[in-house]
């Protein structure tokens, strides 16, 4: 009876691991178009056996749990490569948008504007008293400043749209980590290993944790159940179990980093924007002062590739340490320092060598390791290429960050780097020329932060305060009436700082205003407003403007042509716009004459489209380049960085696309395999049943032996 009764229970123990069977590949079929979902099969183990007459005799199947097909080594391969091929996927898709901005085959592009700009330029030298030629010079030069405007706003608008993205990214982001922690706690009630295993629950988190790694690149630490830990590959914490660690995309601002021994209680100060970060470090500890220039005022350097290279100025010496009312300006910021002035500890004013200060002038992005202490970890590039490994590295957060900030960026300072140098070169030729009128006024278009602070100091607010000279400058007045030359001289800076030549380093816009007024007496009248210097002629007197071999009216922004400093605030002049008449084309010769008819500033400018000029930017430095050669070179560049972004994306995309494959290949639903399996499941089933059917026969034979 023993034996037999053995029997039905392997039977049975056959015929409830056949259907577990069938129902897993039942729920296999089920869910073959599942995203997701991993296979399932059922883990069957022998039953103990009994030692027994003639030897040991199995006791059956034992269906022990239900098991996912999963590759965890492939799984983190897997998600590694996803992040950088979703970082170049949103690269490209953006960038593509730029190049379509800088194509130059329709022939309506700035490289044709700019060569229709000296071309006009080369016509009104044929016909300087032209009307018709200076009017389709204003034209095309408002057309210049149209174009180049039009191509920074559309790259400020995708920079705007970047913004949109990641602020929306950042949301979702931190969604997917409140859900993967909620499905933590759920498979720490629900999860029983090696019994019950939550294979549920584990597909919606690694499906969770996929989408995860598109968005940030990440690493993930799975202890088993639901103690797992997610980082970014820097380090962050982003999901620990159950917990969450917020990010969050925030507007500008500033931090310091202060050595063991420094007490300065102040801290940086600064206004402006910019796509790159600013490191300031102190070179050599000392004052902070507004204008003082000695041994004992610190000096600091700043880098904008998070200390790979730096900047200590002109002079290689480092930048002084300027008070927040006397700002200096490195590139597109000005800076200074906040300063307590407490007589009783004048140490506060103090900087020390190393203290650092950390300038992010832009929306970025932060972790919250607790609610009040964060970390700056927004994508960064450094000048060769580089990720930043230090901050987020990948996923479509890096590629939108690394889109608005190191390319969008880097071609807008491009751009205006090559407006820049026109902007000035034009000035500095056409300040030097004559319109067809003598001039009764003259208002400077740049502006000064203290008209006592000398015109060539980075901390003069002055916009091209760096293209200064020394040299000078001559003016020549005449009788209204007559036009007879009354008196020409060369503008004396002697009562201002005893030299009698302009120097940028000594002299100041008072300097400049004293020097005007001391050279002509009562003919000519300096004055300044609102920061700006203007000149005026006495009643019945006129003027014209000689030689300037210090470029001080064009670094002012008197007698120019055009206006701005920049891609954003390029312009022609409103007086030249107002008035083609003040369009210079000709020079005040030696006689003192503007002779009409004269072409010589005319030719000087438009002979700027076959010279090389210095043009200043970030990555390249200062460099003597033609400026039509140097837009081309920019609109190649995007086309280059547009194929190598689609080129990284392709490669990425079939490395991430062969591990996809790998992991499907293990854990992927195959119909022909379950179809396959369900059979053998079945074919298993009836033999069980048989068994089962046989067991009762002997029994049933058994119990006619009795009768």
């Amino acid at each position: 009876m023993a034996g037999i009764s053995t029997l039905l229970t392997i039977g049975n123990s056959g015929l409830f691991a056949a259907q577990s069977s069938i129902e897993t590949t039942g729920n296999n079929i089920a869910n073959v178009n599942t995203p997701g979902y991993h296979r399932r099969s059922v883990r069957l183990e022998e039953q103990t056996g009994l030692t027994y007459y003639p030897g040991s005799l199995g006791l059956g199947v034992n269906a022990t749990e239900v098991v996912r097909s999963y590759d965890a080594f492939v799984e983190a391969s897997l998600n590694s490569k996803t992040s950088d091929t979703m970082r170049w996927q949103s690269l490209y898709e953006n960038l593509r948008g730029v190049d379509s901005l800088f194509n130059e085959a329709n022939g309506y592009g700035i490289s044709a504007a700019m060569n229709t700009f000296f071309a006009d330029w080369e016509d009104l030298a044929l016909r300087p008293d032209s009307y018709p030629s200076r009017e389709a010079l204003l034209l095309d030069a408002e057309n210049l400043v149209s174009v180049v405007r039009q191509a920074n706003e559309n790259l400020q608008l995708l920079q705007y749209q970047a913004e949109s993205y990641i602020d929306q990214e950042v949301g979702e982001i931190n969604d997917l980590m409140g859900q993967i922690a909620e499905i933590n706690q759920h498979i720490s009630q629900n999860d029983i290993p090696g019994v019950s295993n939550a294979n549920e629950l584990y597909d919606k988190r690694d499906l969770l944790v996929r989408d995860l790694s598109e968005k940030i690149d990440i690493k993930v630490v799975d202890n088993g159940g639901s103690n797992l830990t997610i980082m970014t590959q820097a380090g962050q914490v982003l999901v620990d179990g159950q917990q969450t660690f917020r990010l969050a995309f925030e507007g500008p601002q500033s931090t310091r980093e202060l050595t063991a021994t420094s007490q300065y209680k102040g801290d940086i100060a600064y206004s402006g924007t910019d796509e790159f970060e600013y490191t300031v470090r102190v070179m050599k500890g000392g004052a902070i002062s507004s204008d003082a220039s000695g041994a004992g005022v610190a000096r600091f350097e700043v880098s904008f590739d998070g200390g790979k290279t730096w900047d200590r100025g002109e002079d290689g010496q480092g930048y002084l340490a300027r008070t927040d009312n006397a700002k200096i300006t490195i590139r597109n910021l000005e800076i200074g320092f906040g300063v307590q002035n407490d007589p009783a500890h004048p140490e506060y004013d103090q900087l020390t060598s190393g203290d650092v200060f950390n300038i992010v002038p832009k929306n970025g992005l932060y972790w919250y390791k607790t609610s009040s202490s964060k970390e700056n970890i927004t994508p960064q590039l450094y000048a060769n290429g580089q990720s930043n490994p230090e901050r987020v590295t990948g996923g479509t957060l890096a590629g939108y960050f690394n889109f608005r900030d190191n390319y969008v960026g880097k071609y807008r300072d491009r751009l205006d780097g090559m407006v820049r140098a026109l902007t000035f070169e034009v000035n500095r030729l056409h300040s030097q020329g004559a319109g067809l009128d003598k001039l009764t006024e003259l208002s400077a278009n740049y502006a000064v932060s203290d008209p006592d602070r000398a015109l060539g100091s980075n901390s003069s607010g002055l916009a091209y305060g760096d293209r200064l000279q020394s040299g000078n400058v001559t003016l020549y007045v005449y009788d209204q009436e007559t036009g007879e030359l009354v008196s020409n001289a060369a503008l004396d800076f002697s009562d201002a700082a005893g030299l009698q030549n302009f120097d940028p380093e000594s002299h100041s816009l008072a300097s400049c205003a004293a020097a005007v007024n001391l050279s002509f007496g009562g003919l000519l009248t300096a004055t300044i407003l609102n920061g700006k210097l203007e000149i005026r002629a006495a009643d019945g007197y006129e003027f014209n403007v000689g030689s300037d071999t210090a470029g001080l009216f064009a670094g002012l922004g008197l007698n120019c042509f055009f206006d701005g400093s920049n891609s954003a605030d390029f312009a022609v002049d409103l007086n030249v716009a107002g008035d083609t008449s003040r369009i210079s084309t000709g020079h005040v010769n030696g006689a003192g004459e503007a002779n009409s008819g004269d072409n010589t500033t005319a030719l000087s400018i438009a002979n700027l489209s076959k010279e090389k000029i210095q043009v200043t930017t970030l990555w390249e430095g200062t460099q003597d380049v033609n400026l039509l050669d140097f837009y081309n070179s920019l609109v190649t560049e995007i086309g280059a960085d547009t194929a190598n972004a689609q080129f990284s994306y392709k490669y990425q995309k079939a490395l991430a696309d062969d591990l996809n494959k790998r992991q499907q290949e293990v854990s992927g639903v195959s119909l022909d395999e379950e179809m396959s399996d369900l059979i053998k499941f079945q074919h298993s089933y009836t033999a069980a049943a048989k068994l089962i059917s046989t067991a009762d026969q002997m029994l049933q034979t058994l119990l006619g032996l009795k009768q």
